[in-house]
Protein backbone atom coordinates (compact mmCIF):
# COMPACT_ATOMS: atom_id res chain seq x y z
CA UNK A 1 0.00 0.00 0.00
CA UNK A 2 1.22 3.78 -0.53
CA UNK A 3 2.61 5.37 2.13
CA UNK A 4 1.57 8.69 3.06
CA UNK A 5 4.97 10.54 1.68
CA UNK A 6 3.87 9.50 -1.98
CA UNK A 7 0.07 9.37 -1.63
CA UNK A 8 -1.10 12.07 -4.36
CA UNK A 9 -2.41 10.43 -7.30
CA UNK A 10 -2.90 13.80 -9.52
CA UNK A 11 -5.10 14.00 -13.16
CA UNK A 12 -3.68 17.01 -14.57
CA UNK A 13 -5.18 18.31 -17.60
CA UNK A 14 -3.71 20.66 -19.02
CA UNK A 15 -1.04 21.04 -21.74
CA UNK A 16 2.94 21.96 -20.99
CA UNK A 17 3.18 24.43 -23.33
CA UNK A 18 -0.08 26.67 -22.26
CA UNK A 19 1.46 25.66 -18.20
CA UNK A 20 4.66 24.97 -17.61
CA UNK A 21 5.45 26.26 -14.44
CA UNK A 22 2.71 23.54 -13.27
CA UNK A 23 3.98 20.88 -14.71
CA UNK A 24 7.16 22.21 -13.93
CA UNK A 25 5.62 21.87 -10.22
CA UNK A 26 4.31 18.31 -10.72
CA UNK A 27 7.76 17.17 -11.22
CA UNK A 28 9.42 19.02 -8.32
CA UNK A 29 6.90 17.27 -6.33
CA UNK A 30 8.05 14.11 -7.24
CA UNK A 31 8.38 12.47 -4.10
CA UNK A 32 4.70 13.36 -3.00
CA UNK A 33 3.19 11.87 -5.97
CA UNK A 34 1.62 8.30 -6.36
CA UNK A 35 1.33 9.26 -9.71
CA UNK A 36 0.23 11.27 -12.60
CA UNK A 37 -2.22 10.75 -15.16
CA UNK A 38 -1.27 11.61 -18.75
CA UNK A 39 -4.27 12.71 -21.08
CA UNK A 40 -3.21 14.82 -24.06
CA UNK A 41 -6.40 14.99 -25.83
CA UNK A 42 -9.08 12.88 -24.07
CA UNK A 43 -7.14 10.41 -24.06
CA UNK A 44 -3.15 10.19 -26.59
CA UNK A 45 -4.53 11.96 -29.22
CA UNK A 46 -4.47 10.98 -33.14
CA UNK A 47 -0.75 11.40 -33.09
CA UNK A 48 2.42 11.95 -30.85
CA UNK A 49 2.53 15.47 -29.04
CA UNK A 50 6.36 16.10 -28.06
CA UNK A 51 6.06 18.46 -25.45
CA UNK A 52 3.44 15.88 -23.68
CA UNK A 53 6.36 13.22 -24.14
CA UNK A 54 8.99 15.69 -23.00
CA UNK A 55 6.85 15.88 -19.69
CA UNK A 56 6.31 12.74 -19.27
CA UNK A 57 10.42 11.75 -19.89
CA UNK A 58 10.95 14.16 -17.22
CA UNK A 59 8.38 12.66 -14.37
CA UNK A 60 9.47 9.75 -15.62
CA UNK A 61 13.25 10.48 -14.90
CA UNK A 62 12.08 11.78 -11.21
CA UNK A 63 10.70 8.31 -10.90
CA UNK A 64 7.10 9.13 -11.03
CA UNK A 65 4.57 7.03 -12.25
CA UNK A 66 2.81 8.28 -15.92
CA UNK A 67 -0.82 6.83 -16.17
CA UNK A 68 -2.32 6.86 -19.50
CA UNK A 69 -5.68 8.12 -19.66
CA UNK A 70 -8.24 6.23 -21.45
CA UNK A 71 -12.17 6.51 -21.21
CA UNK A 72 -13.95 3.26 -21.18
CA UNK A 73 -17.56 4.48 -21.13
CA UNK A 74 -19.10 2.43 -18.39
CA UNK A 75 -17.91 -0.73 -20.37
CA UNK A 76 -19.48 0.50 -23.81
CA UNK A 77 -16.45 1.36 -25.95
CA UNK A 78 -15.30 -1.47 -27.84
CA UNK A 79 -12.13 -3.14 -26.10
CA UNK A 80 -9.95 -2.99 -29.30
CA UNK A 81 -10.42 0.92 -29.38
CA UNK A 82 -9.21 1.19 -25.64
CA UNK A 83 -6.55 -1.01 -26.39
CA UNK A 84 -5.85 1.05 -29.57
CA UNK A 85 -5.03 3.94 -27.50
CA UNK A 86 -3.50 2.36 -24.11
CA UNK A 87 -0.98 0.91 -26.77
CA UNK A 88 -0.30 4.64 -28.46
CA UNK A 89 0.30 5.86 -24.55
CA UNK A 90 2.73 3.31 -24.21
CA UNK A 91 4.60 3.79 -27.20
CA UNK A 92 4.14 7.46 -27.89
CA UNK A 93 4.28 8.51 -23.87
CA UNK A 94 6.34 5.80 -22.59
CA UNK A 95 3.43 5.28 -19.98
CA UNK A 96 3.83 2.62 -17.13
CA UNK A 97 0.65 2.87 -16.07
CA UNK A 98 -3.11 3.03 -16.90
CA UNK A 99 -5.62 5.35 -15.52
CA UNK A 100 -9.64 4.03 -17.44
CA UNK A 101 -11.72 6.49 -16.88
CA UNK A 102 -15.92 6.45 -16.47
CA UNK A 103 -15.75 2.54 -15.50
CA UNK A 104 -18.92 0.93 -14.66
CA UNK A 105 -19.44 -0.43 -11.27
CA UNK A 106 -22.08 -2.53 -11.08
CA UNK A 107 -21.65 -6.52 -10.85
CA UNK A 108 -22.68 -7.05 -14.80
CA UNK A 109 -20.21 -5.27 -16.00
CA UNK A 110 -17.07 -6.81 -14.45
CA UNK A 111 -16.62 -9.10 -17.39
CA UNK A 112 -16.07 -6.82 -19.54
CA UNK A 113 -13.42 -5.40 -17.13
CA UNK A 114 -11.85 -8.76 -16.10
CA UNK A 115 -11.26 -8.97 -20.13
CA UNK A 116 -9.87 -5.61 -20.67
CA UNK A 117 -7.52 -6.08 -17.50
CA UNK A 118 -5.73 -8.70 -18.58
CA UNK A 119 -5.15 -7.42 -21.86
CA UNK A 120 -3.75 -4.06 -20.39
CA UNK A 121 -1.36 -6.23 -17.86
CA UNK A 122 -0.12 -7.75 -21.18
CA UNK A 123 0.02 -4.59 -22.69
CA UNK A 124 1.53 -2.68 -19.59
CA UNK A 125 2.78 -4.39 -16.28
CA UNK A 126 2.14 -1.27 -14.57
CA UNK A 127 -0.04 0.14 -12.04
CA UNK A 128 -4.10 -0.18 -13.47
CA UNK A 129 -5.99 2.27 -11.70
CA UNK A 130 -10.15 2.05 -12.23
CA UNK A 131 -11.80 5.26 -11.63
CA UNK A 132 -15.31 4.04 -10.85
CA UNK A 133 -16.41 7.24 -9.35
CA UNK A 134 -18.41 5.76 -6.24
CA UNK A 135 -17.52 2.43 -4.56
CA UNK A 136 -17.86 -0.38 -6.99
CA UNK A 137 -18.52 -4.02 -6.46
CA UNK A 138 -15.70 -5.68 -4.61
CA UNK A 139 -14.82 -8.10 -7.57
CA UNK A 140 -13.35 -5.14 -9.33
CA UNK A 141 -10.70 -5.30 -6.19
CA UNK A 142 -9.01 -8.05 -7.78
CA UNK A 143 -7.70 -7.00 -11.03
CA UNK A 144 -7.04 -3.49 -10.52
CA UNK A 145 -3.94 -1.79 -8.12
CA UNK A 146 -6.20 1.12 -7.30
CA UNK A 147 -9.86 2.44 -7.22
CA UNK A 148 -11.26 5.42 -7.37
CA UNK A 149 -14.49 5.21 -5.13
CA UNK A 150 -14.96 8.94 -5.29
CA UNK A 151 -14.70 11.44 -7.91
CA UNK A 152 -16.66 14.67 -7.08
CA UNK A 153 -17.43 18.22 -4.77
CA UNK A 154 -15.62 18.99 -1.87
CA UNK A 155 -18.85 19.67 -0.69
CA UNK A 156 -20.51 16.69 -1.75
CA UNK A 157 -17.35 14.71 0.16
CA UNK A 158 -18.11 16.03 3.31
CA UNK A 159 -21.94 15.75 3.05
CA UNK A 160 -22.02 12.63 2.40
CA UNK A 161 -18.52 10.47 2.18
CA UNK A 162 -17.93 7.15 0.71
CA UNK A 163 -19.74 4.09 2.32
CA UNK A 164 -17.07 1.97 3.83
CA UNK A 165 -15.37 -0.40 1.78
CA UNK A 166 -15.59 -4.37 2.42
CA UNK A 167 -13.71 -5.13 -0.73
CA UNK A 168 -9.81 -6.28 -0.53
CA UNK A 169 -6.69 -6.38 -2.70
CA UNK A 170 -6.27 -2.43 -3.74
CA UNK A 171 -5.49 0.43 -2.82
CA UNK A 172 -8.56 3.09 -2.77
CA UNK A 173 -8.42 7.01 -3.91
CA UNK A 174 -10.38 9.62 -3.63
CA UNK A 175 -10.22 12.17 -6.19
CA UNK A 176 -11.98 15.96 -4.53
CA UNK A 177 -12.64 19.17 -6.49
CA UNK A 178 -13.90 22.30 -5.51
CA UNK A 179 -11.35 22.37 -2.51
CA UNK A 180 -10.86 25.55 -0.37
CA UNK A 181 -7.35 26.40 0.78
CA UNK A 182 -6.31 24.89 4.10
CA UNK A 183 -8.48 22.25 3.83
CA UNK A 184 -6.88 18.50 4.58
CA UNK A 185 -8.08 16.35 2.83
CA UNK A 186 -5.79 13.78 3.36
CA UNK A 187 -6.80 13.54 6.69
CA UNK A 188 -10.49 13.00 5.40
CA UNK A 189 -9.04 10.23 2.97
CA UNK A 190 -7.68 8.58 5.07
CA UNK A 191 -10.43 8.33 7.87
CA UNK A 192 -12.33 6.86 4.66
CA UNK A 193 -10.04 4.29 4.10
CA UNK A 194 -8.36 5.96 0.85
CA UNK A 195 -4.32 5.76 0.69
CA UNK A 196 -4.60 7.94 -2.40
CA UNK A 197 -5.94 10.95 -3.03
CA UNK A 198 -6.25 14.59 -4.96
CA UNK A 199 -7.76 17.30 -4.18
CA UNK A 200 -8.14 20.25 -6.42
CA UNK A 201 -9.14 23.63 -5.92
CA UNK A 202 -10.89 23.35 -9.75
CA UNK A 203 -15.39 23.79 -9.86
CA UNK A 204 -17.28 23.54 -13.16
CA UNK A 205 -16.55 21.34 -15.92
CA UNK A 206 -12.85 20.72 -15.99
CA UNK A 207 -12.12 20.50 -12.31
CA UNK A 208 -9.12 18.96 -13.30
CA UNK A 209 -6.96 22.09 -15.33
CA UNK A 210 -6.00 22.94 -11.25
CA UNK A 211 -3.50 21.70 -8.95
CA UNK A 212 -3.83 20.85 -5.51
CA UNK A 213 -2.89 24.30 -3.28
CA UNK A 214 0.12 22.61 -2.13
CA UNK A 215 1.63 22.39 -5.70
CA UNK A 216 0.64 25.74 -7.21
CA UNK A 217 3.58 27.27 -8.57
CA UNK A 218 4.17 31.07 -6.67
CA UNK A 219 2.89 33.50 -8.85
Amino acid sequence: MPGTSNALLVPYYEHPVVRPAEWDALVAAAPRLYGVVLNPASGPGDRPDPAFAAVAGRLRAADVRVLGYVDTDYGRRPLADVLRELTRHRDWYGTDGTFLDQVAAAESEFGYYRWLATAVRGLDPGALVLNHGTAPHPSYARIADVLVTFEGTWAGYRRRPPPPWTGAGASLCHLVHGVPAGVDVAASARERGAALYCAVPGVGDHPWGTLPHALEPAP
